[in-house]
C-alpha cells in the first residue's frame, strides 16, 4: 500500500515563500526513513536536514514541492484564510503525483485536526484515506520527510533572497535579525520589500511605525 505525508515550512513568517512537500513510499519501507535519521525538521540541524534530504530522496518512491509566493499570499488572502490556501496546495500536490497513495498523512494547522481534511477533499481529483493530524510531523516517518524537504526548500529561497539584500535572518517575526531589515529596509525606500508578505500584522505594524515617524 502506498501511502503519503504532506507538511510545510514558513507558514507563519512575514518574509519569503510558504513551501509545501509531498513524499511517497510503500508502508513496508517506511522504517527505512526512521533507519537514517529522518524525524521532524525542527528537531534537525541545517546541515543535518540537508545530509537527511539527499538520503531520503534515495528511498522514497516521489516526492514534490509548491511554493507559494509572497505575492500570491497576500492575493489569495483578500479572500480565502491560511488553512485554506495550504489545503489547497497539497491537493495540487497530491493530484500532481504519478502515482496516487491510499492514504495521506498531513500535519493539521486547524485547531479541529480533521477540519483540514474536509478543506483538501474540496480539491481532489481522486479519492483517498485523509489523516490530518498534529504533530503528523513528530509521528510519521513519511511526514517528517515531507517536513526536511520543505525545510531545505525553503532554506534555500531564504538564502537566495541573502545574497542580494544581505542578512534578513529567518524570515520570522521573532526573529531580531528580521524584523531590524524590514525596518532599515522601510526607512531606506518608504515601502516593504517585495518578498515582504504584505497582508501579515508585523509588516503593516512596521510600516505604519515608519509613516508615523515621518509626521512628527
Amino acid at each position: 500500500m502506498l501511502i503519503a505525508g504532506v507538511d510545510e515550512a514558513g507558514r507563519g513568517p512575514c518574509l519569503g515563500p510558504m513551501v509545501l512537500a509531498i513524499t511517497t513510499i510503500d508502508f513496508r519501507e517506511e522504517e527505512k526513513l526512521s533507519n537514517i535519521g529522518v524525524k521532524d525538521s525542527k528537531l534537525l540541524s541545517p546541515a543535518q536536514r540537508q545530509t537527511k534530504f539527499k538520503e531520503l530522496k534515495c528511498i522514497v518512491n516521489e516526492f514534490g514541492v509548491e511554493k507559494v509566493d509572497v505575492e500570491e499570499l497576500d492575493r489569495l488572502m483578500d479572500r480565502k484564510s491560511l488553512n485554506e490556501i495550504e489545503a489547497m496546495r497539497v491537493a495540487r500536490l497530491l493530484n500532481n503525483l504519478k502515482e496516487k497513495p491510499s492514504v495521506v498523512f498531513v500535519d493539521s494547522p486547524d485547531v479541529i485536526s480533521h477540519a483540514f481534511a474536509d478543506r483538501m477533499r474540496k480539491y481532489l481529483s481522486f479519492d483517498v484515506v485523509i489523516r490530518a493530524e498534529h504533530k503528523a510531523d513528530l509521528n510519521y516517518p513519511i511526514v517528517a520527510a515531507a517536513s526536511i524537504i520543505a525545510k531545505v526548500e525553503r532554506d534555500r529561497e531564504i538564502k537566495n533572497l541573502a545574497k542580494i539584500y544581505g542578512d534578513i535572518g529567518s524570515g520570522y517575526s521573532h526573529d531580531e535579525i528580521t524584523i531590524n531589515f524590514i525596518k532599515k529596509f522601510i526607512a531606506e525606500n518608504d515601502k516593504l520589500p517585495h518578498f515582504a508578505r504584505k497582508a501579515w500584522i508585523t509588516s503593516q505594524r512596521l510600516l505604519d511605525e515608519r509613516f508615523q515617524q515621518k509626521l512628527i
